[in-house]
């Protein structure tokens, strides 16, 4: 393993057979074509870049092997490993909290040791807890979905600048961006619109996977003061994969993300979250579903007038079980994907935005303005309120895009 982007991308490519995934039985063979993530490489090393040190583990149920154990009972068992503790992001180590929420600390009753709750802890109260673990190593091993506002990026930023300021080092074990890499989209963070959403001035659908954004994070914002940091990049995986096709064990990264199709429409509907209506939580089609009361079929047909590409709107009803609007009977529309190239789910969210405000009088954004903490500033919704179509709020972001754009090509480590 190596310290270097350069190194990283030779690792990236090289041929390997599939090696023992931990302590135990075997693993079983991997299927030609699958990609081989961090994790599943570290262990072919023989944990090389584990030796030695004490490990603090930051990972949830998606902290899988190929052959789907979880990276905590196979570091455990492994006697070349000094695991010593564990630490859950949002949603909890073993993902049981909902949004917003988390497990709390606790004791792991299949390791027996310590868990520590991360979520809601930044700079030195995050430093402390690491400290208290005993660790001099943190590895991160967590499924993104590849929107800014899907908060574990964020605390892998927030692990990176407490390790620094604990002393710790860091090892970032890579895996795909589930709905691909080859391009960014959507609005820029504003600084001043920062949150726990948007630490840093990053694309709402950044395209990168989390071993770029660790190494983005430490060139361009950490500058210097971040952590030593070392990643241990994929094999096999290339920018245009979609997850279906790395021939990897899919595990819900929470609650409300129970599929790939679900990540695939995320970034874009999530915005839905800053207004009044549903953005299909309580549902089996959490985002894949969007609406309220009082919504009926002419929103669909309006958002089909958009001609985005890629993607229809088919005419939804719904009953949230939990969430906004539980219990009661909501019209909306449905999103159906027909050509994962082509769709653009920032557009699509937009869009939708957009004609959501133009057929529906109950149309409001959330009084908190969340709106503004999603896209990273306020023009979004003030342009939107304007009456601004589509093409007037994508052009809005388009020069900051094209910035951040060229600054992530220095970062990215696929093909």
């Amino acid at each position: 393993m190596t310290l270097s982007r350069r190194g990283l991308l030779g690792l990236a490519g090289a041929a390997g057979a599939a090696g023992t995934v931990g302590a135990g039985a075997p693993s079983r063979p991997r299927p030609p074509g699958r990609v081989r993530t961090g994790c599943d490489r570290l262990a072919a090393d023989g944990y090389a870049e584990l030796a030695g040190r004490r490990i603090g583990l930051v990972t949830n149920p998606t902290g899988i092997t190929a052959d789907a154990r979880h990276l905590a009972d196979v570091l455990h068992a492994e006697e070349r490993v000094d695991l010593v503790a564990m630490f859950g992001p949002e949603h909890g180590f073993r993902g049981t909290a909902q949004a917003g929420g988390s497990e709390g600390p606790g004791r792991d009753p299949a390791t027996g040791l310590p868990v520590y709750d991360t979520y809601g802890r930044s700079g030195r109260a995050l430093a402390d807890l690491f400290t208290a673990a005993g660790i001099d190593t943190l590895v991160f091993d967590v499924q993104d979905v590849g929107a800014r506002f899907y908060t574990y990026v964020w605390t892998l930023y927030d692990c990176m600048r407490a390790a620094a300021l604990a002393g710790k080092e860091v090892v970032v074990l890579d895996r795909p961006n589930p709905v691909g890499g080859l391009r960014a989209a959507g609005p820029v963070l504003e600084r001043p619109y920062a949150s726990f959403v948007g630490r840093e001035p990053i694309a709402l659908a950044h395209g990168m996977t989390v071993a770029e954004l660790a190494l983005l994070f430490d060139g361009e914002f950490l500058k210097g003061a971040g952590p030593r940091l070392r990643t241990v990049a994929m094999e096999g995986w290339r920018r245009g994969s979609f997850f279906g096709e790395t021939g990897l064990p899919w595990v819900p990264p929470s609650p409300n993300v129970p599929t790939p199709d679900t990540a695939l429409a995320y970034a874009g509907t999530c915005l839905f979250e800053g207004t009044v209506l549903s953005e299909g939580r309580g549902t089996t089609t959490p985002f894949e579903l969007v609406g309220a009361e009082g919504i009926d079929r002419r929103w669909a047909e309006a958002a089909n007038g958009l001609g985005l590409a890629g993607v229809w709107f088919r005419e939804a009803w719904f009953t949230p079980a939990f969430s906004k609007h539980a219990g009661r009977v909501c019209g909306g529309v449905r999103l159906i994907v027909h050509d994962r190239e082509a769709f653009d789910p920032v557009r699509a969210g937009i869009g939708l935005l957009v004609t959501a405000r133009r057929v529906w009088s109950g149309f409001g954004w959330r009084p908190d303005h969340w709106i503004d903490r999603l896209t990273g500033s306020d023009r979004v919704r003030t342009l939107v309120d304007a009456g601004a179509g589509v093409e007037d709020v994508a052009g809005d972001w388009a020069a900051g895009l094209a910035r951040f754009a060229a600054v992530r090509e220095e970062y990215l480590l696929y093909p």
